[in-house]
């Protein structure tokens, strides 16, 4: 997959093929999400054309809101392409929103984005809005086309009756319901991190931990222990992950530890992909090590019977 990125006004690349394109935020690329993609996939399929996405770095709300410094995303714009990429998408677009990008008239936006980009195939929600104060809709997109691309609006996604969203996701994050996260994104919710030099403290009671650098960017689930799995290049292990401050040591910094079970390399500086798939229990303080050691032992148990 090749990766564009693209700022107002600035010229664009030459010799662009026709491609049928997905367009909007896909914070998470769930399963709704994956249906705009897939559509535009067999647009782009049945048109003889490049299949494309397009989304928009960073979040609106950073630059619309002025309350909001830094948003945090279920994937952030790396883990974004690499799902996409394995969709199977030819091309994305990632286009710098700014107030320059906000401020355009619809019909400027069509013309800079679908037209001079030779968009033969918009697949969008139906919710997508384009433009200035949102005023280009799905509804209106075949007019601003005047015929020169097709167009086709996905309807409401849902899963027990509820419509499948990011905000949805992010709800069950803050409850720590990464099991069902998961089955709306149609994956386990994943953070990627280099290991990298913690405390050791774990080794000391024998549950050696793997210290995650955590990206700023990521939308973390709520504190806890999980049920995890790894991969440490292209091998996948199973563990146990601790999200939070380690009240029982007085940590005043929020860390993403792993134990992985029957595992001894040093794997100091190496990215690995951490996989939350069940929730086990909340963080606690404890009342000195030995009663830490008792409950470990217990969530091992509890993880490793979860992961068979």
């Amino acid at each position: 997959m090749k990766t564009i990125y693209l700022r107002e006004k600035e010229s664009l690349p030459p010799h662009l093929s026709p491609s049928a394109l997905a367009v909007g935020f896909f914070d998470g690329v769930h399963k709704g999400h994956q249906q705009v993609i897939l559509t535009a996939q067999r647009k782009a399929s049945e048109l003889g054309v490049q299949s494309a996405v397009m989304t928009f770095d960073p979040h609106p709300s950073v630059v619309l809101n002025r309350s909001v410094e830094k948003a945090k995303y279920i994937t952030p714009l790396k883990e974004k392409e690499q799902i996409i990429e394995n969709l199977g998408i030819d091309t994305l677009f990632v286009v710098h929103f700014d107030r320059q990008l906000a401020s355009l008239p619809p019909e400027d936006f069509v013309e800079s984005y679908f037209i001079s980009l030779n968009v033969r195939h918009v697949a969008a929600g139906f919710d997508f809005t384009f433009g200035f104060k949102g005023k280009g809709t799905m509804h209106l997109l075949p007019e601003y086309a005047q015929g020169r691309f097709t167009t086709s609006t996905i309807e409401q996604v849902s899963d027990e009756g509820e419509k499948i969203s990011s905000t949805r996701i992010r709800r069950l994050l803050d409850e720590g319901n990464v099991s069902a996260a998961g089955q709306l994104l149609s994956r386990p919710l994943t953070i990627t991190g280099e290991v990298v030099t913690g405390d050791r403290r774990g080794h000391t009671i024998g549950y050696p931990t793997a210290n995650i650098s955590l990206n700023h960017e990521y939308y973390l689930p709520k504190n806890g222990v999980y049920a995890v799995t790894v991969n440490v290049g292209n091998e996948l292990y199973k563990g146990m992950a601790n999200l939070g401050y380690k009240p029982t040591f007085n940590g005043n910094k929020r860390t993403l530890e792993i134990h992985i079970f029957d595992f001894h390399r040093d794997i100091y500086g190496n990215v690995v992909r951490v996989h939350f798939r069940q929730f086990i229990r909340s963080e606690n303080k404890f009342n000195g090590v030995d009663e830490l050691v008792r409950q470990l032992n217990d969530d091992e148990l509890k993880t490793r019977r979860l992961l068979k």
